[in-house]
């Protein structure tokens, strides 16, 4: 007699990949995994093939481990307490405020590492790191909660003398080159509206760009990205040629000021009404009337989704 075919969600015995186990409960595969190595929890079983399979029973105990790290508490706090701890840590603080995220990801620990790859020019490493922050807290929090700061972090180091100018800019060619080759596969797969992503004249900086480049990229945007400091006058140009939607631009501390803030009108001038101007970064200007100020990626997050979904 022929074999039934084989289920994939859920399996025999009421067992779930850790890709199922990761989809009914919103906590990512990495994140899972570190865990299961870190803290004993979930345990997994194996198949007669070696491929580990999980209790359909674990999903309500991660769904309150996810609810409890959501309202602030530490992984290392909740994963291996008692289903009766875990209990009383979700009574003694209050749900997050409606329609925010949970948090099902820890900290990274990994930002001394990170200095000491740059300090020693080491890029396998320093890839290496990074692409693990990537697996392990998905797109946003990757950029929020890790590189972000990471980004701070060097950018202190350098001026107070702890990085030269030299760490800097390997850092910073480093991670433009991962953002660039985390961009692509989603570019290949968006199917939404052309967003133009630029900087204009007098701002040098570009991992803020790229990393709203690759937030629009997950949302579904198309994305031309034409670099930094391209004048006003030919992004104006270059987004009506392509039929854009929208045309990002991202503005650092170091660039801020009456200047820059010129330039944005001045590009705001000669676009379309039918072209959004959305500007981010530390030294983005105030908002005003036609021009959409965005400073934080899940806003951004959202933002591109609402106008991926117009397409």
């Amino acid at each position: 007699m022929p074999s039934s075919p084989r289920q994939t969600l859920p399996e025999a015995g009421g067992k779930l990949s850790i890709g199922a186990l990761s989809r009914a409960t919103g906590i990512p595969v990495e994140t899972l995994r570190t865990w299961e190595a870190r803290y004993g929890f979930p345990v997994p079983g194996r198949k007669p093939s070696g491929h580990r399979v999980y209790a359909l029973a674990s999903v309500p105990r991660l769904r309150r481990i996810a609810e409890a790290l959501s309202r602030g508490h530490r992984a290392g706090d909740v994963v291996a307490a008692t289903d009766e701890a875990i209990a009383a840590l979700l009574s003694t603080t209050s749900a997050p405020a409606l329609g925010s995220r949970p948090l099902a990801v820890e900290p990274p620990e990994s930002q001394s590492h990170i200095l000491q790859a740059v300090e020693a020019f080491d890029t396998d490493r320093l890839t290496r790191i990074l692409l693990q922050e990537w697996a392990r807290l998905g797109p946003l929090d990757f950029l929020s909660a890790c590189l972000g700061p990471l980004i701070r972090e060097v950018g202190d180091a350098w001026e107070t003398g702890q990085l030269e100018i030299r760490h800097e800019h390997f850092f910073s060619e480093r991670v433009g080159d991962l953002l660039r080759s985390l961009r692509l596969p989603f570019e290949e797969r968006a199917a939404g509206p052309v967003v133009v992503c630029s900087s204009l004249p007098g701002e040098t900086h570009s991992l803020g760009l790229q990393m709203a480049a690759l937030v629009l990229a997950v949302a579904g945007c198309r994305i031309l990205f034409v670099g930094t400091e391209v004048p006003p006058a030919q992004v104006a140009s270059l987004a009506k040629d392509l039929n854009a939607r929208a045309v990002a631009v991202s503005v650092s501390r170091a660039s801020r000021g009456a200047a820059m803030t010129k330039q944005i009108t001045n590009l705001r001038r000669s676009l379309p009404r039918r072209i959004a101007l959305v500007v981010g970064g530390d030294g983005a200007p105030q908002p005003r009337p036609g021009v959409e100020v965005i400073q934080q990626l899940t806003a951004l997050d959202a933002w591109g989704r609402r106008l991926a979904a117009t397409s």
